[in-house]
């Protein structure tokens, strides 16, 4: 807190002399709404507007005759001095500062001086204070805010972390089972996403395959894969027939998160352990594709809707008995591979995964997934907009 000088504390005032030009102004500067001050060469105050009298809390004529050393502390005025002698240089200056007041507080304003020499060639300054406290107060409210909004973010991110750790517990683990050899892939947009796969096994006989995507990307989409993941792993406890699991699902999403915008698509397969016969079961998914390397891929098309719309998306027929052999590879995928863009805006589609299909087919099964994803990201213009999960099998 300043002390201020005892002049000013008994009220002293002080006899100067004003310049008749500033007589004459005296009236029209009292109608500015922000403080103005008026000073001569020797930094003596000549005259404030009551607005300024006003913001400092001190009268006029306690202020009048006084130089601002007298109201500043002494760093404030080394840095008031170093602002007038750079005013001096051009003639002008403006800064942001503080004006001090009677109660020993700071008012934040914005200081714009101008230096000028009259007639009789005297110089003289008329300096302007705005008072910025509102402004001021608002960015401390705005920091404030902004410092809880990132304790917030910060919040949010940890629990994406927490939520993806726990879905990519969730992917896919590549794996050899019987008579095949499994490789998975799952990779979100987002820190999470809609999209699962589930390679297993609850019994010696079968393995299970199963790729979900659910619309959407996100959070959201992210809680209703997850819970649509625990009701398929309870079906395939079970042993359910894939037709009679696809039906429950769809149920179970019309009553417990019907109403909302979302939907999935499924394609499933159930191979015996032989790896000679497999059952598949699709809704509303992008076909799913059976290879001989060096032959067309075979298409395995949904023979339901997509779930989570209708009550009767389940068709009569829903699933396919397809026979394999040996060296026979499986691919499950979402449209997260087939849904893609070129520099063209040409889609990728069907056809052109069938494509890739068969040209990765050709190589060892270890190096064809990455095969796969590579010709995907080079057909692909810029970085993946939509979750992709990829499950391939080979049968020995």
């Amino acid at each position: 807190m300043v002390t201020l000088s005892r002049e000013l504390q008994e009220g002293v005032s002080v006899d100067i002399e004003k310049p008749d030009w500033l007589l004459q102004m005296e009236a029209i500067l009292e109608t500015l709404n922000e403080g103005v001050m008026v000073g001569n060469d020797c930094q003596k105050i000549l005259f404030i507007n009551s607005h300024l009298a006003e913001m400092i809390g001190i009268p006029s004529d306690e202020i009048v005759g006084r130089t601002a050393e007298q109201f500043y502390s002494p760093e404030e005025y080394v840095f008031i001095q170093t602002q007038i002698a750079r005013g001096h240089l051009s003639g002008r200056n403006r800064y942001e500062f503080v004006l001090p007041q009677k109660d020993g507080g700071r008012l934040p304003v914005i200081i714009s001086a101008r230096t000028f020499e009259d007639p009789d060639g005297r110089e003289f300054s008329v300096v302007t204070f705005t008072d910025i406290s509102d402004q001021k107060n608002a960015e401390a409210r705005l920091r404030e805010a902004n410092v809880k909004l990132e304790e917030r973010q910060k919040d949010i991110e940890d629990d994406l972390l927490l939520a993806a750790r726990v879905q990519q517990s969730l992917a896919p683990q590549s794996l050899a089972w019987g008579g095949m050899r499994v490789e998975a892939y799952f990779h979100p947009v987002r820190t999470i996403g809609g999209d699962f796969g589930l390679v297993s096994s609850f019994d010696n006989d079968h393995l299970n395959l199963l790729v979900c995507d659910v619309s959407g990307h996100g959070i959201g989409s992210a809680l209703v894969a997850n819970r649509i993941y625990s009701e398929t792993i309870t079906h395939l406890r079970r042993r359910m027939p894939l037709a009679e699991m696809l039906r429950e699902l769809n149920d179970f999403v019309l009553e417990n998160i019907g109403g909302s915008s979302f939907n999935f698509t499924v394609s499933a397969a159930r191979i015996d352990r032989g790896g000679r016969r497999m059952i598949f079961a699709g809704a509303g998914h992008p076909p799913a594709m059976i290879v001989t390397p060096g032959e067309q891929p075979r298409l395995l098309e949904s023979r339901s809707m997509l779930l989570g719309a209708l009550p009767d998306a389940v068709d009569t027929e829903a699933t396919l008995d397809v026979d394999l052999a040996s060296g026979d590879r499986v691919v499950l995928y979402t449209d997260g591979i087939s849904e893609v863009f070129d520099v063209r805006g040409e889609m990728l589609g069907v056809e052109g995964v069938q494509k890739f299909v068969r040209e990765t087919a050709l190589l060892p099964f270890g190096e064809m997934q990455q095969a796969i994803l590579d010709r995907v990201a080079e057909w692909r213009e810029g970085p993946s907009t939509d979750d992709v999960s990829l499950v391939l099998v080979e049968v020995q």
